[in-house]
Formats: structure tokens, C-alpha cells, sequence
């Protein structure tokens, strides 16, 4: 007997997902492609909470009270784990359909829809679930070739389908769907607090300095304070304003894509299946409910063939094995094999081989 210890790469599977998406720590991050407008984001927050911290809250600390500079500190820390946990999480990302499972639901297609004749535009492809008593549509995805669940849709940017998708917001740098809508509003809930609390601070600062060395040499002190009021003000408008709207949502069980879609209003007046007909229930189920975990799968392990010791799939010798190392003892020792550093993602397997017989008893005799 001979072992053969064959090395083989290991690969994850969010190396091989499709879609328009960004991964780093080895799957752990998912963002989007288009990542500029998210650091713009960064860049705002930071800065503007920087030069408040090094200008306005020594003074407003020893002056009014040191819990003010304690209390931005806090506000801060949220807002930025708020939008890296929105940022860096799943939205909800269906997985597309397998070869297999997509030739099955074409087969149930085709089945339901009969022979189409030639040249008549084959029925839309849509079935009927019931929902709270009432009627949902569910439209078939061709990039995903499946049946969306409900409230799902299809994001062309990150070209994913996103469970409860709402949108696709390229200041956070991702799609916000089911599984990081709650931690998007939180963020843009307390990105609208530190805007007016360090907003309302600047005017009392620049008040306060003002009546002891007047209003021109209070800015030349502290030439950052023009630079934050400024970007506090025109950030504060659509920042609350959003924050806003989206409350509106909540406490509708409702999404921005189907709030723009009109798909509860209009002129059929359908009720939203999806609301409890009460805030409090509502905003507890959008905000306080469980978090299920992402379907994806984004570390797991590709399962690959196993093939023979010497040979690869397709019959050539495998790229990444190593030679074989006789372990015992009657066997001739092989040739030195090079060193080199190992390969972290590698996972060696061990595989027997069976010796073969040096000659049969009738040709001993």
C-alpha cells in the first residue's frame, strides 16, 4: 500500500457568486461595486465631527457642561456602527437558481402555458400567492430564473434579487432590503441627531465666544466652526428629511419601492397585506423583529470531485498536488520534494493506493 497526498486549494463560495457585489475578509464584508459615494459618506462624518471635537467641545465643556463633548462621543460611535453594519451586511440576497432547478420551473412554465402559437407574445409569467386574504403577484426573475417571494425585487445595480428590497442607496454603498433596513434607519435616525446637535453647538458656541472677543475673532480662533455650520446645514435638510419619510414607512409596514410603485394606492385601492393596521405593531415588526440569518452561505466550502492520484478531471496531472511519499518501509524512498511555504487555503487529503503484486503464485513455481 502507498498513500498519495494530494493539496488542493480551497475555494469559498462567495468567489464564485454572481451579481454586480464586492467582497473582503475573506467573504465576510459584501458591498457593492460603486463604493465612492460610501466613502464620500465617511469622509462628511468624520471631518465634521473631527474639527467639532478639536474645536467647539473644550470650550462648550468647561464653559456649559462636560457632558456635551460625552454625549456627541456617543451619537458618533452609533452613527458610524449603524453604517458600517448597513453597509457591510447582506441586504438579503436570493440566491439564483440552480441548472437543474431552472430547467424544472421552465418545464412547469411551458406545462402551464400550453403550446403559445406562432407569433402571439407568450402570457407574463406571474403566479398567485394569498396573503392575509388578498392576492400577491409574483413576478418571475430571467436574470435569476426564479419566482420572487413577496416584496422581493430585483436590483439592477448590484444585479441581485434583494428580499424586501426598499432601495439601493449609494451613500451607504449598499442595497437596503430586509436583513439591514432596521440598522439603515437607525443610521440615518442618528445621523440626524448629531446634525442638529452639532449644529444647535456651533451657533451657542460662536454666541457664547462672541460676547468675550467678538464675533470675527471667534472665527479666526476656530476656522472650522464656518466649514461644520456650513455642511451641518445643507446635510441637515435632506438627512432629517429622509429620516422622515422613512419613519412614515414604519409605521406603515411599508417599502420606498413600493411606496414609489404605487403598489398599496392608486386606483384599485388595495389594502397592504403587510400591515398590522396598528403603529406600535408595525414599528415592532420592522425594527424589533428577529433577523434571519443570510441564506447565501458566503464561506462555505465549493465541494469538489475527488479524482485520482496523478490525474486531474479532465486526465492531466493535477496543478496543485504533490508527489507521493511512501510510507512503508519496503518501498524504495523517493525523490526529494521541494520545499516551499504552504498554501493557508489548502487542504490535504490522504488517499490509499493499492500495491500491486509483483507475480502470481504460478509463475513463482
Amino acid at each position: 500500500m502507498s498513500v498519495m497526498m494530494v493539496r488542493k486549494k480551497v475555494t469559498r463560495k462567495w468567489e464564485k457568486l454572481p451579481g454586480k457585489n464586492t467582497f473582503c475578509c475573506d467573504g465576510r464584508v459584501m458591498m457593492a461595486r460603486q463604493k465612492g459615494i460610501f466613502y464620500l459618506t465617511l469622509i462628511l462624518i468624520l471631518g465634521t465631527c473631527s474639527l467639532f471635537f478639536a474645536f467647539e467641545c473644550r470650550y462648550l465643556a468647561v464653559q456649559l457642561s462636560p457632558a456635551i463633548p460625552v454625549f456627541a462621543v456617543v451619537l458618533f460611535l452609533f452613527s458610524m456602527a449603524t453604517l458600517l453594519r448597513t453597509s457591510f451586511s447582506d441586504p438579503g440576497v436570493i440566491p439564483r437558481a440552480l441548472p437543474d432547478e431552472a430547467a424544472f420551473i421552465e418545464m412547469e412554465i411551458e406545462a402551464a402555458n400550453g403550446n403559445v402559437p406562432q407569433g402571439q407574445r407568450p402570457p407574463p409569467r406571474i403566479r398567485n400567492v394569498q396573503i392575509n386574504n388578498q392576492i400577491v403577484k409574483l413576478k418571475y426573475c430571467y436574470t435569476c430564473k426564479i419566482f420572487r417571494p413577496p416584496r422581493a425585487s430585483h436590483c439592477s445595480i448590484c444585479d441581485n434579487c434583494v428580499e424586501r428590497f426598499d432601495h439601493h442607496c449609494p451613500w451607504v454603498g449598499n442595497c437596503v432590503g430586509k436583513r439591514n433596513y432596521r440598522y439603515f434607519y437607525l443610521f440615518i435616525l442618528s445621523l440626524s441627531l448629531l446634525t442638529i446637535y452639532i449644529f444647535a453647538f456651533n451657533i451657542v458656541y460662536v454666541v457664547l465666544n462672541s460676547l468675550n472677543v467678538g464675533f470675527l475673532n471667534t472665527l479666526k480662533e476656530s476656522p472650522g466652526t464656518v466649514l461644520e455650520v456650513f455642511i451641518c446645514f445643507f446635510t441637515l435638510w435632506s438627512v432629517v428629511g429622509l429620516t422622515g419619510f422613512h419613519t412614515f414607512l414604519v409605521s406603515l409596514n411599508q417599502t420606498t419601492n413600493e411606496d414609489i410603485k404605487g403598489s398599496w394606492t392608486g386606483k384599485n385601492r388595495v389594502q397592504n397585506p403587510y400591515s398590522y393596521g396598528n403603529l406600535m405593531k408595525n414599528c415592532c415588526e420592522v425594527l424589533c423583529g428577529p433577523v434571519q440569518p443570510s441564506v447565501l452561505d458566503r464561506r462555505g466550502i465549493l465541494q469538489e470531485s475527488l479524482s485520482l492520484p496523478g490525474q486531474s478531471e479532465n486526465g492531466a496531472p493535477p496543478l496543485d498536488s504533490v508527489a507521493a511519499v511512501p510510507l512503508m518501509p519496503t518501498e524504495a524512498e523517493p525523490a526529494d520534494v521541494p520545499e516551499g511555504p504552504a498554501d493557508p487555503n489548502a487542504v490535504e487529503m490522504t488517499v490509499q493506493v493499492p500495491k500491486e503484486p509483483k507475480g502470481s503464485p504460478d509463475t513463482e513455481k
